[in-house]
């Protein structure tokens, strides 16, 4: 039990941990346990204990069969076959599953890299004398990159590479031709990129990429699941 106050101190209200985390079980590092029984004992809620106050979870989510893409849902397919077997929309129960997956995918990929896309603009101010904090400590690690892409790197100044090698970089993140990122190019293993070309899912550009999952899997647009 906790004891909290607003900061005001007007209202003081008191909260229970109706369930016990199995602190010994949610995690191979050695001082998470008793993290948690601490935080137990000081009446603290932790992700594992937010967790089991969900419990059970909505058995629409957890299959992938809830939609809530536009504003005339949430719609959900019933999985024994008494119920709706479409949504509003029209969308089977493939068709939901496989939107929801890859809006899941494009969330992460946007997380991810938009962390990239600050580490390159930094990376280009630096190289441009922005960014005085900052300054290469590895002349041959950064030959070796630019080589990957390309770039020049013989008889050149460190910066002059790292401008490059910066503008190729978020050059992927907008560009708007056809062809694949210059990242991927220099990075992913051959036989990834064979299978990538094969599918029609080679990646043209990072923004261009999220964008197209967000849009296509909106309402009256994509409705084939395999696309």
């Amino acid at each position: 039990m906790v004891e909290r106050k607003r900061d005001d101190g007007k209202d003081t209200r008191v909260e229970y941990l109706m369930r016990r985390v199995p602190a010994e079980e949610v995690s191979i590092n050695p001082v998470v346990p008793e993290l948690v029984k601490k935080a137990e004992r000081d009446g603290v809620k932790l992700v594992w204990h937010r967790f089991l106050a969900q419990q059970p979870q909505c058995g629409f989510g957890l299959l992938g069969i809830c939609c809530r893409n536009c504003n005339m849902g949430p719609c959900r397919i019933d999985p024994f076959g008494y119920g709706p077997d479409r949504g509003t929309c029209g969308a089977t129960a493939d068709t939901i599953v496989a939107r929801n997956l890859i809006r899941m995918t494009a969330g992460g990929a946007a997380a991810h890299s938009d962390h990239g896309r600050e580490v390159a603009l930094v990376f280009k101010m630096m190289a441009e004398g922005k960014a005085p904090g900052y300054r290469i400590t590895d002349i041959e690690k950064l030959k070796a990159v630019a080589s990957r892409y390309g770039i020049k790197v013989e008889d050149r100044k460190p910066e002059e590479i790292a401008k490059d090698l910066a503008d190729i970089i978020l050059n992927d993140f907008g560009k708007q031709d056809e062809e694949p990122i210059k990242t991927l190019e220099a990075y992913a293993p051959e036989v990834r990129k064979r299978v990538w070309t094969r599918l029609g899912v080679m990646p043209r550009s990072i923004d261009r990429e999220i964008v197209e999952i967000m849009h296509r899997t909106h309402i009256g647009v994509e409705a084939i699941p395999q696309n």
